[in-house]
């Protein structure tokens, strides 16, 4: 069971380095309408939508993929939490 959580943390931070690439792909113009910046936008925008319609944007500034990015942080967190209180790992 360690390696189903251990596959499960790098899942976690391999979408994690993904939605920080899409949040700096944001900085440079025309990158996301690049083919590689839809596949991006695919894969990252379900997972932003509740959080930009939560939290509003300050000064034009979202800060909604930074609260996103600690949620999947605390998610890898909480596997390993759970596995370890499950005595599975």
């Amino acid at each position: 069971m360690a390696v189903v959580a251990a596959f499960l943390v790098k899942l976690i931070e391999i979408y994690s380095w993904a939605l920080i690439i899409y949040i700096l792909m944001s900085w440079v113009p025309n990158v996301r309408e690049s083919r590689f910046g839809q596949i991006l936008a695919n894969i990252c925008e379900p997972y932003l939508e509740p959080f930009r319609k939560i939290i509003p944007p300050v000064a034009m500034i979202d800060f909604s993929p930074i609260v996103a990015i600690f949620v999947l942080r605390f998610a890898s967190t909480g596997v390993y939490a759970l596995f370890n209180m499950l005595n599975l790992i």
